[in-house]
């Protein structure tokens, strides 16, 4: 059903309409967005916003947030930090910049071999990890925000900070509508075979992307790997033959470390490592920040989108 109220009828069904950002799961947020050292660049037209925000700050507190997963790329959160704290260490301010991460999760990456890394770059910035810690509400005018924070005996106690900067990342969903639909597990994401991309319950259904329950990284380049196994799974569903294309879990995450170099992290199911290039991917280089800052965008324009790319099979068993 259309959102004007017309119905429209199918044979097969690809659902990938992406997630939501549910910029009011934040009290006081969506009010203080764009002023009072409030941002966040999962608003694309707040980006100038945030780069302001960090050129003009030479002393204070600089707080970054990341919320309960899944979200889409999960390395953006901290990549705003070290990208924030790169030009902070250029500029001689870091050292008169209190820097602190609150991320809801439990670990700082959630695939083990990027961890180290990444610490590598938390130390030096000087940066405070607070794990378990959620953002619950925010008073911008007062530069005030709000934490639940689980303690070392998993009680949930409330925390009261102060901010001169802070970037927010946003609770994030599936839309309402398939929330609300049939579709749904229980969790709200459209319930699919994590190999196949096959609706568990309605074979003639597939999907992709953000809003499918696959446990890969929500990140542009699973939706790459992923339209290949749906195109060439319901083309074998269409002709009555099994279904001959897996997915392998791939996702990637450029994690921006600082100006000029990015670990590019590619990984499958299970945190397996699936570098497209022979070269260890933990280390943080130079011709991944060229690749993210000037061949991807073409690939992205000219190939991905054209459905022409010679990277696009995963790599399954």
């Amino acid at each position: 059903m259309l959102d004007q109220g017309s119905p429209v009828s199918y044979q097969q069904l690809i659902v990938a309409p992406g997630l939501k950002l549910n910029w009011k799961g934040i009290p006081g947020l969506e009010e203080t967005l764009g002023k009072n050292g409030v941002t966040s660049n999962y608003r694309f037209d707040l980006a100038t916003y945030t780069w302001d925000l960090v050129r003009n700050m030479k002393s204070g507190i600089a707080i970054f947030t990341q919320p309960p997963m899944p979200i889409k790329c999960a390395g953006a959160p901290q990549k705003a930090m070290y990208l924030s704290c790169s030009e902070w260490e250029q500029q001689g301010t870091l050292k008169n910049i209190q820097v602190d991460f609150h991320n809801a999760g439990a670990v700082l990456f959630g695939v083990a071999d990027f961890v180290p890394p990444l610490m590598k770059y938390v130390e030096r910035y000087r940066a405070n990890l607070h794990f378990n810690s959620k953002l619950v509400s925010i008073d911008g005018p007062a530069k005030r925000a709000w934490f639940e924070e689980k303690d070392a005996n998993g009680a949930v106690v409330q925390l009261e900070k102060s901010f001169d900067f802070i970037h927010v990342v946003p609770p994030q969903t599936a839309p309402d509508f398939v929330k609300e639909s049939s579709l749904a597990n229980a969790e709200g994401w459209v319930d699919v075979n994590q190999v196949t991309l096959q609706h568990n319950r309605y074979p003639n259904i597939f999907s992709l992307g953000d809003a499918c329950s696959s446990p890969n990284a929500k990140t542009a380049a699973a939706a790459r790997k992923q339209i290949v196994v749906v195109a060439e799974n319901l083309l074998a569903l269409r002709a009555g033959r099994a279904l001959p294309t897996k997915y392998d879990g791939y996702g990637s995450c450029p994690l921006t470390v600082e100006k000029g170099r990015i670990v590019l992290a590619e990984f499958g199911f299970g945190g397996k490592l699936l570098p497209t290039f022979p070269l260890d991917p933990t280390v943080p280089r130079k011709s991944a920040w060229v690749l993210k800052k000037n061949i991807l965008p073409a690939v992205y324009w000219n190939l991905m989108l054209k459905g022409h790319e010679w990277f696009a099979r995963p790599v399954a068993d």
